[in-house]
């Protein structure tokens, strides 16, 4: 049994209510309206899928592909699958969808024993994993086009954030970098003596402190609060606050002071009358990180074989370019800070590394523990292509063939960085480092120091095998776009 950490909720964070303000009903409505037509539209192809595959199929086979939507929206449902909550959701929204799929193969097998009627394993077998799968990837185009609007600024939620100034602009900067998520902070008020009107935070107004939030509500037009950790806001002044903000419907939500802490790692237990947030601690061994490990070796293992062409063709063309060296190693800090020598394709001069001290003034990395600069002039024409395209990372199979890498984690330090880490940050290196990672797919080399490591240390608190497998996914979109590689 996985041991717990109980903490009193007013101190973590737990999302309060689940109604939704007047200001949100609209659109919510609208995307949900539309969750449930793309829903039967799945399940309607995937009947058709199921009757086509049947060249003499019986009449009540067309019946039941009829039949298959309305039978497939109820399963959603059940499995509570229209929640406004889980709009714009990933993983939730797709294990209720496995969930209702699980379930409608579970209740047409028991109907089909207890009424005796003939439903063919031929036609079951086909039409629920097809129905599963298409809802997904409708979802998924759904789930999209959302983020796309939110991008823009549209079917946002409008909130008043709480809390000393410090959280607060961490919350703004958060939500403005992310703006998938659906919240924008349109109004601010302060804890403790920064709560001045008629100025701002980071460009959001603030509307004074504590005691001024609902005038700050009405102000704004806000149909949300979310309320940081601060020692000011007790249990009883919380109570007050949510009091009045259910007179005008508008939601209110507790930010964690816990950063980066994933759901599947919380659960609230009742103890006392009081409710307490319990948090596991992470994965970072036994079985389920067995599984990682043998699940990298297989499949780099694989893709060395399948990309054997790509590795010939990558390697002459860098021998040819300048006639140097086809790999570059370079020593970098590992698991539990054990060196070990990573494998790249060259992509600089080969004096490279003598040159970097001439260019160390033009470090774009303000805190000088990282050293990127773009437009690089060590990087060979060759190597610019390889960069963004990031073939120059395919040799790395090898480091996760051999178990010095994996094929998501951090990203692999030099060891004069981590030679500078605090106590803070090595905590990054309780895993293997990773080719991809949540830093490869959020902006890679644009990613100013402080917020690598913050996504280095939120795929280390919050691993699990479905996020790697989600990483991994959006890694092919960032490859292609090219962005932040240089």
């Amino acid at each position: 049994m996985r041991e717990r950490i109980a903490m009193r909720p007013s101190s973590i964070g737990i999302a309060v209510g689940e109604r939704a303000s007047p200001s949100v009903i609209s659109w919510t409505g609208r995307y949900l309206r539309q969750a449930i037509v793309v829903d039967a539209g799945a399940a309607l192809v995937a009947g058709v899928l199921a009757l086509r595959s049947h060249s003499h199929a019986p009449g009540y086979f067309l019946v039941l592909t009829m039949i298959l939507p309305f039978a497939w929206i109820s399963c959603v449902a059940l499995a509570r699958g229209y929640e406004a909550r889980l709009i714009g959701a990933g993983a939730d929204e797709f294990r209720r969808i496995i969930n209702a799929g699980i379930a409608l193969t579970a209740a047409v097998a028991m109907l089909s024993y207890a009424t005796t009627a003939h439903v063919p394993r031929g036609y079951v077998l086909i039409a629920m994993p097809s129905v599963v799968a298409l809802d997904m990837v409708a979802r998924y185009w759904l789930r999209k086009r959302l983020h796309r609007v939110r991008a823009q600024g549209g079917c946002m939620r409008r909130a008043v954030a709480v809390g000393h100034p410090k959280d607060v602009e961490a919350l703004i900067n958060e939500l403005r970098r992310e703006p998938y998520h659906g919240l924008s902070v349109v109004g601010v008020c302060l804890a403790g003596n920064g709560g001045e009107p008629d100025t701002n935070l980071q460009g959001v107004p603030v509307h004074g402190g504590l005691a001024d939030v609902m005038p700050a509500v009405r102000q704004s037009d806000a149909d949300t609060v979310a309320v940081l950790a601060c020692p000011e806001m007790n249990g009883v002044e919380l109570r007050k606050l949510a009091w009045e903000l259910e007179k005008t419907d508008t939601d209110l939500c507790l930010a964690p002071a816990l950063l980066d802490v994933a759901g599947p790692r919380t659960s609230i237990r009742s103890a006392a009358g009081l409710p307490l947030l319990y948090m596991d601690h992470p994965d970072l061994t036994g079985a389920r990180q067995a599984v990682k490990s043998l699940f990298d070796r297989f499949a780099a293992g694989s893709a060395l074989l399948l990309l054997a062409p790509i590795f010939v063709t990558v390697a002459l063309a860098v021998k040819l370019g300048d006639r140097g060296p086809v790999f570059f190693r370079q020593v970098r800090v590992g698991r539990n800070g054990r060196p070990f020598h990573v494998w790249k394709f060259r992509t600089m001069v080969t004096d490279a590394e003598k040159r970097l001290a001439e260019l160390q003034a033009r470090n774009e990395c303000g805190d000088g523990v990282l050293f990127k600069i773009k437009d690089d002039p060590r990087i060979t024409r060759v190597g610019s292509l390889l960069r963004r395209t990031s073939l120059d990372e395919l040799p790395q199979l090898i480091n996760v063939l051999v178990g010095q890498m994996s094929l998501v984690g951090p990203r692999p330090a030099l060891p004069e960085e981590a030679a500078r880490y605090g106590d803070y940050v090595r905590r990054r290196l309780a895993v293997r480092p990773g080719i991809t990672g949540l830093w490869q797919v959020s902006g890679r080399s644009d990613l100013p120091w402080e917020e690598a490591v913050r996504l280095d240390l939120r795929y280390v608190e919050n691993w699990s095998f479905a996020l790697d497998l989600q990483i991994l996914w959006k890694t092919w979109s960032a490859v292609t776009h090219g962005d932040g590689a240089y």
